[in-house]
C-alpha cells in the first residue's frame, strides 16, 4: 500500500499532515477511532475511517483511491469534494458565552469576532485543503464596525422612521462588509486561499428583504434562505472549483422547525447548533466548474 500523507479530525480541530505508518499507529492506540474523519489525497471528501476499505482492523480491503494518471486525479487533488464541520460542545459553549458577554460591551466586539472565527474556522475540513484558519485582523475592521457605530448612535438622536430605515441599511451593510471580510482572510496551512466574495451590496439587500417578508408566508423563509445560501455560495470566487450548496427547501424547513424547538429548551441548543451547522456543511461541496446543472 502506497504511503499516503493523512488528516483526521480531533476536538473540532483538523490534524496532519501524517505518514500512513503515524496514522495506523494512531489507530492501534484508539486515538483515531472508527467513526474518526479522515481524509487523503484522491478522497471526495471525508469520511469516517471505518468507513474507508483496509484502514481499520478487520477491514477486507485497501482503500481505492485514485492513482497519478487515473482520470479521477484532477478532480480530487484540485479540492473538490463534499465539506464537513465538527467541533467540540462544551468549546463551543464556553467560547460562545464569552463572545457574547464581551460582545455586549460593544467595543470589544471586532477582537472577540476575530478570536471566535480563529477557533471555529478551523472546524470546517475541505478536500485538499488542510487546517484551515482565518488570518483576520480586528484592526482592519475596526474603522467601518466603529464609523457604523457611531452613525448609528447619531441617527438614533433623531427621531423619524426614514432614519430608523437608515440604520437598519447601515447593519446589513455590516453584515455584508462581514462577509467580505470573512471569505477574504480563510487560509490553508497559513496561505491565504485568495477567495473573495463577489456578491453586491444591492443583491445582499434584496436578500434580506425577501427573507424578512418570507416570514409572513410562515414557511416560505424556508425555500428563501435554501436560494440565498446557493447565491451566497455561486459568489465565492478564487478557487478552481465551483461553490455549491445542495441543501432543498423543505429540509431546511423541517431541519428549522426541529432548531427551533431544540432552542426554546436552552439546554439542547449547543447539540441542535452543532446538528444544523453539520448538515449546512454536508450540502455544500466543491465542483468542477462548468458540472453544475444550467452551466
Amino acid at each position: 500500500m502506497p504511503n499516503r500523507t493523512w488528516f483526521y479530525a480531533s476536538e473540532g480541530q483538523q490534524r496532519g499532515p501524517l505518514p500512513e505508518a503515524q496514522l495506523r499507529d494512531l489507530i492501534a492506540r484508539g486515538t483515531v477511532r472508527a467513526d474518526t474523519l479522515v481524509w487523503t489525497e484522491g478522497m471526495a471528501g471525508w469520511q469516517k475511517a471505518g468507513d474507508v476499505p483496509g484502514l481499520m482492523p478487520g477491514a477486507a480491503a485497501s482503500p481505492a483511491f485514485p492513482q497519478a494518471g487515473g482520470p479521477a486525479v484532477a478532480s480530487a487533488s484540485s479540492g473538490g469534494g463534499q465539506l464537513s464541520i465538527d467541533f467540540g460542545i462544551w468549546q463551543f459553549i464556553w467560547r460562545t458565552v464569552v463572545f457574547a458577554i464581551a460582545s455586549a460591551f460593544v467595543i470589544p466586539l471586532p477582537w472577540m469576532l476575530v478570536w471566535y472565527l480563529k477557533w471555529l474556522i478551523p472546524c470546517v475540513h475541505v478536500p485538499s485543503r488542510p487546517n484551515l484558519s482565518f488570518e483576520g485582523s480586528a484592526m482592519t475592521v475596526v474603522p467601518w464596525f466603529f464609523g457604523a457605530v457611531l452613525l448609528i448612535l447619531a441617527v438614533s438622536m433623531l427621531e423619524g422612521q426614514l432614519l430608523n430605515l437608515l440604520i437598519a441599511l447601515v447593519e446589513i451593510a455590516l453584515y455584508w462588509l462581514f462577509l467580505k471580510w470573512l471569505v477574504a482572510n480563510i487560509a490553508s496551512n497559513g496561505q491565504l486561499l485568495g477567495l473573495t466574495f463577489t456578491g453586491s451590496f444591492w443583491a445582499y439587500l434584496g436578500w434580506t428583504l425577501l427573507a424578512a417578508i418570507s416570514f409572513i408566508t410562515i414557511i416560505g423563509w424556508a425555500w428563501v434562505y435554501a436560494a440565498w445560501t446557493r447565491w451566497f455560495c455561486q459568489n465565492i470566487q478564487g478557487t478552481r472549483h465551483d461553490v455549491t450548496f445542495n441543501g432543498t427547501g423543505l429540509e431546511f424547513l423541517w431541519r428549522g422547525i426541529v432548531t427551533f424547538i431544540g432552542i426554546a429548551f436552552v439546554i439542547p441548543i449547543p447539540w441542535v447548533y452543532r446538528w444544523m451547522m453539520r448538515w449546512i456543511a454536508s450540502q455544500t461541496a466543491l465542483v468542477q466548474r462548468g458540472t453544475q446543472p444550467g452551466v
